[in-house]
């Protein structure tokens, strides 16, 4: 017998909230006492130097990696810690990482749909119908049949996005998601998530693109030494920082 889904939370209720949590990896306290909320339909922006714990918040909010201490629930229900209920959350919780992660010996097409396929028991040919019109909201329709090294990084970074939407999720997590690419591929990628923020996706991005968080982003989040230190408008970030240590990261990073 299948356990019924734990309701969802009121719609005025973060989708996101993450209370006192506390990360250590060994002796190094990575995330302390990290405090937040994600509205449904926001965008949430994280920025701040290397090392200050943004990649690994990212990575806590779908249980990547476990937290030491606090609470993090995502639409009212707690982070399972395993089994059924990790794998629900993971199918609601789409995440796209710094490397593509796709699946080199399958086309384009078969990695956008296998998982809706496998894990959502979507008919097959409905989830390559489905993949199809995914890569082409992407861009890349007409690289469907190629195979992942068959296309540049943006590409395929367009093609791991398709992946994550293919699955229908309540929330989008973006980790570095250019990083590894070269310049002139991140501009192609980051209109992708633009728009997804324009359709109301509710997403967290964890990036260096200033200009994108400026332009995309409802909130920004400044980490610095595994703290939030601020949390604004993106206008009130990147004009009148409050914190000493925003105002000098600021001033490195928009210097070059």
């Amino acid at each position: 017998m299948s356990t019924p889904a734990s309701p969802a939370a009121p719609a005025s209720a973060p989708l996101v909230a993450v209370r006192e949590v506390q990360k250590h990896f060994g002796d190094h306290h990575v995330l302390k006492d990290v405090d937040l909320d994600v509205a449904r339909g926001e965008v949430v922006v994280i920025v701040g130097p290397s090392g200050s714990g943004k990649s690994t918040l990212c990575r806590c909010l779908n249980r990547l990696e476990t937290i030491t201490s606090g609470t993090i629930t995502i639409d009212g229900v707690p982070l399972p810690s395993e089994g059924r209920g990790l794998a629900d959350l993971r199918a609601e919780v789409g995440m796209v990482f710094q490397s593509f992660n796709l699946f080199a010996h399958r086309t384009v097409l078969d990695n956008v749909a296998l998982a809706p396929h496998i894990v959502s028991k979507v008919p097959l040919k409905k989830a390559r119908e489905e993949g199809l019109a995914l890569l082409d909201r992407v861009g890349i329709a007409d690289k469907a049949d190629r195979f992942p090294g068959e296309l540049s990084g943006g590409q395929q970074q367009r093609a791991a996005i398709a992946r994550a939407l293919a699955m229908k999720p309540k929330l989008m997590l973006f980790d570095e998601p250019t990083s590894a690419l070269d310049p002139e591929m991140v501009s192609e990628v980051l209109d992708v998530i633009t728009s997804l923020a324009e359709e109301g996706m509710t997403m967290v991005v964890v990036t260096h693109e200033m200009g994108f968080a400026r332009r995309a982003a409802d909130r920004v989040i400044f980490m610095d030494d595994g703290r939030i230190v601020e949390d604004t408008t993106p206008e009130r970030f990147f004009t009148h920082a409050e914190s000493d240590r925003a105002r000098a990261f600021l001033s490195k990073i928009l210097a070059h």
